[in-house]
């Protein structure tokens, strides 16, 4: 086994390991000082501690500046003090709502930070001047922030997003399309949340709380920016891509209806497809599967760099999130 892929594997059991921990530990204070109560437009029934993330924030950024400190690379520490930014933006927002302007200016010094630190200088969008680029990419980082919390809806889910994701990341760095430095952050990451996941599984014991869902928003958002600013678009498209067209689909659905898009609904496909039925885990389940697919097609649209095997990646992407959306769309026949 190299010595690159040891450290991935040492690196994601590392941050599982703390992870679980910490939310082991956590959970009586959670309990006591942080329950969700439920209400018509969440997916629990019953009150529910959340601030997980806590946890899986701080596995994640410890293991990958361990390993990152060992591998001899470093981790941007604007990019590091980005996440933690968020992360007590959205501690806070769990404890007492805070004003969307806040959230989004937060979020906004957060996004421009990794901007900053981005390791590749391809352009993006080369008929523009470099300024548009930066604030189109701007706005998609502050955007797929959001995505990621509004996502973050049902048990498992952000784990069955994430984790096909950051671990074709892992081997994308490990074939030596990426730097180490994104591999461990990826590694890391995927790990912590493999260590949350037995407190999520459904019936959610905890949940993340928008301490973690909005941090990981950006780690992933940071690691996909990677992937693009090495010549990979296709792949940074493919890995999200149900995520994308779940959350964009449903916004766009919102914003035409004129309903206010920063407030808590049930519009998004796979609550549509609990509500018509389908048990938590069949739908976390379908998108773990629709997720390994993206991710096995986002690899191979890097390891045979043709024109024809990415457009033929991406055809076969959206043709997968298309059935996956217009099944979770259909009433889940119901046992009698």
């Amino acid at each position: 086994m190299s010595r690159e892929i040891l450290s991935y594997l040492s690196a994601a059991i590392m941050a599982a390991t703390v992870s679980f921990a910490l939310t082991w530990l956590l959970m009586p204070l959670l309990h006591r000082y942080a329950l969700a109560m439920p209400n018509a437009r969440s997916s629990h029934k019953h009150p529910t501690p959340q601030g997980a993330g806590i946890a899986v924030i701080a596995a994640t950024l410890a293991t990958a500046v361990v390993f990152a400190f060992a591998m001899d690379t470093k981790i941007s520490v604007y990019a590091l003090a980005a996440t933690l930014l968020i992360a007590v933006v959205g501690a806070a927002d769990d404890i007492r709502s805070l004003p969307v302007l806040t959230r989004l200016l937060a979020q906004t010094i957060a996004v421009s930070a990794i901007l900053s630190t981005a390791s590749g200088h391809l352009r993006l969008f080369p008929v523009f001047p470099f300024w548009i680029e930066q604030c189109v990419v701007l706005l998609a980082g502050v955007w797929f922030i959001n995505l990621v919390n509004f996502m973050d809806g049902l048990d498992w889910m952000t784990v069955a997003e994430a984790v096909p994701v950051v671990a074709a990341i892992a081997v994308l760095g490990f074939l030596g399309h990426l730097s180490p430095t994104t591999a461990i952050l990826a590694s890391a990451l995927g790990g912590a949340l493999i260590g949350f996941a037995p407190f999520n599984r459904p019936v959610a014991k905890v949940f993340l709380g928008d301490v973690g869902s909005l941090p990981i928003g950006l780690l992933l958002g940071w690691c996909l920016l990677e992937v693009t600013y090495q010549g990979h678009l296709a792949a940074a498209l493919l890995l999200p891509l149900y995520y994308l067209a779940d959350a964009t689909i449903t916004m766009l659905r919102r914003l035409i209806a004129g309903d206010k898009i920063w407030t808590a609904h049930r519009c998004h496909f796979y609550q549509r497809a609990a509500d018509n039925g389908a048990p938590a885990i069949q739908i976390v389940g379908s998108v773990f599967a629709v997720n390994i697919l993206l991710a096995a097609l986002a690899i191979v649209s890097v390891i045979i760099p043709s024109p024809f095997i990415t457009a033929l990646a991406l055809a076969g992407g959206a043709l997968i999130v298309a059935l996956a959306l217009f099944r979770f769309s259909w009433p889940h026949p119901r046992k009698t």
